[in-house]
């Protein structure tokens, strides 16, 4: 079994399995912890970092939603007239996503759960991938992004866990306990280092941090 599937399996036992309803309050209007509201406020910025980098009327384009969990940026690319082909690897956060869409914006969109990088899903003219690829080495992510280049008109638009000292301190001292859940270790990278392996353009967008959320968003031009 590759590194790639191994983590694609355990990030979907997770989220099917541990995580649901807690991502589901999380991206929802529901009182949470303060720290849960840092990583919300957070999510937010990023979302609206990432959706930046797209026309803001996407009429006629074809958009992979690559991760889309509960669906908050799924619905903000078929509100800007997208045709969405919004995939995660979790069944459970599909089904929220398509509970929460809007009924005027159904027909824009197509769920799907299992493997983003599915040659099936077709061609895009854009990807974005909130999120999605933090669990994964540097080597799984570039694949992942040639083999969507592939089928990509225009940008990767897409978020990395940054090599800050916080984040390397957390991911060392996850290493060194036991995860009897099965719950998946992010993985801080440079971007350099993605770079290297993803053989293409890619180009720093902005890196958003507010409380425990802390992420970078790239771009990936194949």
């Amino acid at each position: 079994m590759s590194d790639y599937t191994a983590t694609r399996e355990r990030v979907e036992h997770y989220f099917d399995r541990s995580a649901t309803k807690v991502w589901d309050r999380l991206t929802s209007d529901a009182p949470v912890s303060r720290i849960r509201q840092t990583v919300r406020e957070g999510r937010d910025r990023m979302r609206a970092t990432m959706l930046s980098r797209l026309p803001a009327d996407l009429g006629g384009c074809r958009v992979l939603d690559a991760g889309c969990g509960t669906g908050a940026m799924t619905e903000e690319l078929a509100r800007r007239g997208a045709e969405v082909v919004a995939v995660d690897i979790s069944p459970q956060l599909i089904g929220i996503a398509r509970a929460r869409l809007p009924q005027t914006l159904a027909p824009r969109v197509t769920f799907a759960a299992g493997d983003m990088t599915d040659a099936a899903h077709g061609s895009f003219d854009f990807v974005m991938a909130m999120d999605s690829l933090i669990y994964y080495s540097a080597a799984d992510i570039g694949a992942v992004l040639q083999r969507l280049g592939k089928r990509t008109r225009g940008g990767i638009v897409f978020t990395v866990a940054p090599k800050t000292p916080f984040l390397m301190a957390f991911f060392t001292l996850g290493k060194a306990f036991p995860r009897a859940d099965r719950s998946p270790t992010m993985i801080p990278h440079a971007a350099e280092t993605i770079a290297a392996h993803a053989k293409g353009k890619l180009r720093r967008i902005e890196r958003v941090s507010r409380g425990f959320y802390i992420s970078e968003c790239l771009e990936y031009q194949p």
